[in-house]
């Protein structure tokens, strides 16, 4: 990333020693203004137009407006937005370079979080099912749960499972957040189950993430 950046950076460089020699308003500095414009339109698409394709499209827009006055032989207008053209690009680009930092940085904090309760959940889940098979097993069960308390802890397991099942499957594709708000999701019921059953939940999976 960091070498895709500087090669725009050197394009845009480039295109701004270009355009200040572009003064007077006959077509030559308006035609070579253009260009470099146009060049360093294309060099920061092709460097970030996947992280900010809105912002591409609308220098593109403008560009094309600046040709059009070109092509109307409106040589001051079409100098004028070519050389107001770089310096959006080079905003542009130092726009996308924070939004590619700070989509690294969430990006790394969702898989932090879904490693953790990869290894938390499945923890919780065997737990639950051990208790389960021990009370349905059982020919009295204790005196703060009752058989409907029973089945709902039953149910409630038996969802975890199921969307945990569904939470891995979206990782696997891909879609960590997606997953961690599954996983998220699916914590609560497990933590529910315990309750019900007596249980005590591990402290992480009771912790208020700050």
């Amino acid at each position: 990333m960091k070498k895709s950046i500087l090669s725009v950076a050197v394009m845009l460089l480039f295109a701004t020693f270009m355009i200040m020699a572009c003064t007077s308003a006959d077509k030559g500095p308006a035609e070579l203004a253009v260009k470099a414009a146009e060049e360093a339109i294309n060099a920061a698409k092709t460097e970030i137009g996947k992280i900010a394709p809105e912002e591409i499209a609308a220098l593109e827009n403008a560009l094309a407006s600046a040709k059009e006055k070109l092509a109307k032989k409106e040589y001051k207008a079409a100098l004028e937005e070519a050389q107001g053209l770089v310096g959006k690009v080079k905003d542009v680009v130092a726009g996308a370079q924070a939004k590619a930092v700070e989509a690294k940085a969430k990006a790394e904090e969702l898989t932090k979080q879904w490693t953790e309760m990869s290894e938390g959940l499945p923890k919780m889940v065997e737990s639950l099912q051990s208790r389960v098979d021990i009370l349905s097993k059982a020919k009295k069960l204790p005196k703060d749960l009752t058989a409907d308390k029973l089945a709902e802890a039953k149910a409630g397991l038996d969802a975890v499972k199921e969307e945990w099942a569904k939470a891995q499957e979206s990782f696997k594709a891909g879609n960590v957040a997606d997953a961690v708000s599954m996983a998220t999701s699916i914590k609560e019921k497990a933590v529910k189950a315990m309750e019900t059953l007596g249980m005590k939940a591990p402290e992480a999976a009771t912790a208020t993430k700050s």
